[in-house]
């Protein structure tokens, strides 16, 4: 029986990696931690388990800060921003990579280079527009705001179409020989078998829309419409923050972004290294 030898380079590796996945880690352990404690423990530096749970999570979800409404709010947004952006991205990546066209690659290579354009840049514009469409249901303080401008991005039009170069043409060929049309081809066809495709998309437009922060927060005028990074962030300005019902309200704003990452795990690894082949 061989004896194993001793591999310092091995030991050394797996050193680093642990500390750096518990660097990593440790803020989310530090915010479960913290919703246990009370404010004043958690500015003394306190790290372990405390008995102020309950209380905080009656703080958070009292009148006050409508902290459940702004969580219907922030679900409601990001369920229908990643419903319609899946439709509408992976149509038209579907339809640069399958239809033929002289002009369809400066098109696209024109909405590849809005990607280089700050959101910064195009947030005046962006309220100009909506506010002239105030009086709809896309007008400033309204959730269209929110939703229309992320139902179709370039990354995501970019992502389906690289997916799509895998897709057999020849599936389509014979679909038509079939008789089916160019829609039920879509999504008789095609979007079955893109559901690591779909699924890795899912997970990228849920997160941004759930954590989008820049654009709610000009748009979104009453606080009855906030989504949850906005409140948790007013909750962090006030002139005496209860960092205990902040950090319960950061874990709980964690839980429905994590779910979906962790559900969807297997399906986004596929997904992501099938757009990159």
């Amino acid at each position: 029986m061989k004896k194993k030898k001793f591999n310092l380079g091995s030991i050394l590796k797996y050193v680093f990696l642990s500390f750096v996945s518990f660097i990593s880690i440790f803020p989310f352990i530090w915010m479960i931690l913290g919703m246990t404690n009370s404010a004043v423990d958690i500015t003394a530096g306190k790290i372990k388990v405390g008995a102020q749970l309950i209380r905080n999570f009656e703080t958070l979800f009292s009148a006050n800060y409508n902290f459940a409404q702004t969580l219907i709010n922030s679900a409601v947004i990001a369920i229908i921003t990643t419903v319609l952006a899946l439709l509408f991205s992976s149509s038209a990546g579907y339809g640069f990579e399958i239809y033929q066209s002289k002009k369809k690659n400066y098109i696209f290579n024109i909405l590849l280079l809005s990607m280089m354009v700050p959101f910064a840049a195009q947030m005046i514009p962006l309220y100009r527009m909506f506010t002239k469409l105030n009086g709809t249901p896309f007008g400033i303080n309204s959730f269209g705001a929110i939703i229309l401008p992320g139902i179709s991005t370039a990354f995501l039009i970019f992502f389906f179409r690289q997916n799509a170069k895998a897709f057999s043409k020849d599936l389509v060929e014979a679909a038509r020989l079939d008789g089916l049309g160019e829609l039920a081809i879509f999504f008789r066809v095609y979007m079955p078998t893109q559901r690591n495709t779909y699924a890795a998309a899912a997970i990228i437009t849920f997160m941004s829309s759930w954590n989008n922060y820049l654009w709610p927060l000009v748009s979104l005028q009453s606080t009855d419409k906030w989504t949850v990074p906005l409140l948790l962030s007013s909750m962090g300005s006030s002139y005496t923050p209860d960092y205990g019902m902040i950090m319960t309200g950061l874990v709980i704003a964690t839980l429905p972004t994590a779910i979906v990452f962790f559900v969807l795990q297997k399906q986004f690894v596929q997904g992501m290294l099938g757009s990159v082949k």
